[in-house]
């Protein structure tokens, strides 16, 4: 599959959130998602950008926005990183990058001269219906609720 573009069906997935239960995309059909790819749970980044998003949470629901994250940790490092934070949202252990790799964003990335392959930050808002209708690949960690909310003008 190419590069995923808005106006695109979002791939269908399924996987673990921290609590064991099992998350698939067809669970949200009727509902706007907000699908947030992440490099690592207790990062400064990360947190900033999971804890902007709780501090959020209501506005997103009460404009129709379920939220789930993603990284590629397990199950048990997301359970400790919601609880620490209490995240009301999902976070999906895709340790395998199915995922990652069908959303096209497990990338090449470049660190002091080095190179290797990581999450590329990234969030999809998918419609009601599956349809992908905005990339947010330069993602603003202290402001993603923000950035977010402002695709509903």
């Amino acid at each position: 599959m190419g590069e995923l573009k808005e106006g695109m069906k979002a791939p269908s997935f399924e996987g673990r959130d921290q609590d064991g239960n099992i998350v698939r995309l067809s669970d949200f059909k009727g509902r706007k998602l907000v699908l947030y790819f992440y490099p690592k749970d207790n990062t400064p980044g990360c947190t900033a950008q999971a804890c902007n998003l709780r501090d959020n949470y209501d506005s997103l629901l009460n404009e129709g926005f379920a939220v789930v994250g993603i990284s590629k940790d397990s199950e048990a490092s997301h359970k400790k990183f919601a609880g620490k934070y209490s995240l009301p949202f999902p976070l999906i252990a895709d340790t395998s990058k199915k995922i990652h790799e069908d959303y096209g964003v497990w990338k090449q990335k470049s660190l002091y001269g080095k190179t290797f392959f990581g999450t590329a930050r990234t969030t999809f808002i998918i419609d009601e219906e599956g349809t992908i209708e905005k990339i947010i690949s330069r993602v603003n960690t202290r402001e993603h609720s923000g950035q977010i909310l402002k695709t509903l003008k």
